[in-house]
């Protein structure tokens, strides 16, 4: 038996990056990961090898299509999805060493197996071989994230009908890839197989795509996406799926009722979100139970059962990776009785397709759902010089202002880079910047970041470049 001042259960982007804290901070400190490799989902099969896909089949993309031939390149490019894969697969394993590195350099020990809580300040592990390790701790992080919800009607058989794992590395470019879900997932991996060849189709139940985003940035990305050749039945659930050899058919019916229609495809990827993951946890020997989402829920990262904690996918707030990170260092500053604080108002969200869609604060429609009174200022990419001229100009800089004080209240951004665009935002809205502010600070020349100031000036009446 070991004694720890810390134990982490989950080795994903919260625990791996609790782990390293605790480590900084002069704790003794142990992470349970039973996978292979430490980072969990995101660096193993999330966020990274769907980011090496997306980059790939971009150039690809770029190369056989007509944009390289317009800029004077003249290439013949043939595809190679073993390599591919084979260089994603090399990417993730270089971040997975990484963190191991870091555990090294910080102190903290990777324990290899599946831990289970035992009872107060107890963790037993069990590795691949089925044998039993207890630890004991001071303090005990519940940090194991989410897997994907199951569909009824729609069994997965990780051949044909597919999770987001599944759609990472496919033998082959599918002919007819069904996409069920029009979330971050399913846009991302449409967006990869496209580019490759697929025709994509995404059912999706709502009415609208991208669910939590600003309406009105999420229908321009569904229209940049159509015009590439993404196909999107909205308002529409699929029922059942029946497997043939090499092909699945999709029984697809109104949201709202009405008659079915028969969709035929030879790959169904499923992606209607994730769920938190807490099988096997012995969460009962410590008198926790979880919500009706499936969820832990806590006070400050404090579970209701002394000096058990919890962070990331597991728990309420958006099932991000980077919100489980800040929530990480939060709670480990608590735990050593320092004032940590993360302001969940503030936790951008990134769709990582081409135009990207980013966004950090309120939409629209949540302003108008407060009565809250708001001013708003647009700027089109199109008017932008460096968009212009690298041929990126679909979508626009959206900055939302409270109408009486000017404070920056949402922004929303749909084109090239948005993804990095939207730090600056974060930034300023952490220090509760008017737009004023944003349009008075100096932006270099030429660079996708005018359009943030130039959206931030329309706020104010006195847009310069358009």
């Amino acid at each position: 038996m070991s004694s720890y001042d810390v134990v982490i259960i989950g080795g994903g982007p919260g625990g791996y990056n609790a782990a390293i804290r605790a480590g900084q901070l002069g704790l003794s400190v142990a992470c349970v990961e039973g996978r292979e490799t430490l980072g969990g989902t995101c660096l193993n099969v999330g966020c990274m090898p769907s980011k090496a896909l997306l980059h790939a089949s971009e150039l690809y993309e770029a190369a056989v299509g007509e944009e390289f031939a317009n800029l004077g390149i003249e290439v013949k490019p043939t595809l190679n999805l073993a390599q591919m894969m084979k260089q994603k697969g090399e990417s993730v394993a270089s971040l997975t060493k990484g963190i191991e590195f870091l555990f090294r350099k910080y102190k903290a020990d990777w324990i290899k197996g599946w831990g289970r809580i035992a009872g107060p300040g107890k963790v037993i592990v069990t590795d691949a071989a089925g044998v039993e390790t207890e630890l004991q701790a001071k303090d005990i992080i519940i940090a194991t994230g989410s897997e994907p919800t199951p569909l009824p009607g729609v069994e997965l058989d990780h051949e044909r009908i597919i999770d987001s794992t599944g759609a990472l590395s496919l033998p082959e470019v599918p002919k007819h890839l069904v996409v069920i879900g029009a979330g971050v997932i399913g846009l991302e991996l449409g967006s990869v197989w496209r580019r490759l060849g697929a025709k994509v189709t995404v059912v999706e139940f709502l009415d609208h795509v991208a669910h939590g985003s600003d309406l009105e940035a999420g229908k321009t990305l569904q229209r940049s996406l159509t015009r590439q050749g993404m196909s999107f039945k909205l308002s529409s659930k699929v029922t059942s799926a029946v497997r043939s050899e090499n092909s699945v058919t999709l029984r697809v019916e109104p949201a709202a009722g009405g008659e079915a229609e028969l969709i035929e495809a030879d790959y169904v990827l499923v992606s209607i979100g994730r769920r938190p993951y807490t099988k096997g946890l012995g969460l009962e020997t410590v008198g926790l139970q979880v919500d009706k989402r499936g969820m832990l829920e806590n006070k400050g990262h404090r579970t209701e059962a002394p000096n058990v904690w919890v962070i990331g996918d597991v728990t309420s707030g958006p099932m991000l990776a980077h919100k489980a990170e800040d929530e990480a260092h939060v709670c480990l500053e608590r735990i050593v009785g320092k004032a940590g604080e993360l302001n969940y108002n503030l936790i951008p969200g990134v769709i990582y397709t081409r135009p990207e869609l980013a966004s950090v604060g309120k939409t629209e429609e949540q302003l108008k759902a407060e009565g809250r009174a708001y001013k708003v200022g647009k700027f089109p990419f199109s008017a932008n010089s460096r968009a212009k001229i690298n041929h990126e100009t679909e979508g626009f800089a959206k900055v939302l202002a409270d109408e009486r004080t000017d404070e920056v209240l949402g922004v929303h951004l749909v084109g090239p880079s948005a993804g990095e665009l939207i730090g600056e935002a974060c930034v300023a809205m952490e220090f509760a910047a008017s737009s004023e502010d944003i349009a008075l600070i100096c932006h270099p020349h030429p660079t996708r970041s005018e359009a943030l100031r130039q959206a931030a000036m329309g706020a104010n009446g006195h847009t310069t470049q358009a």
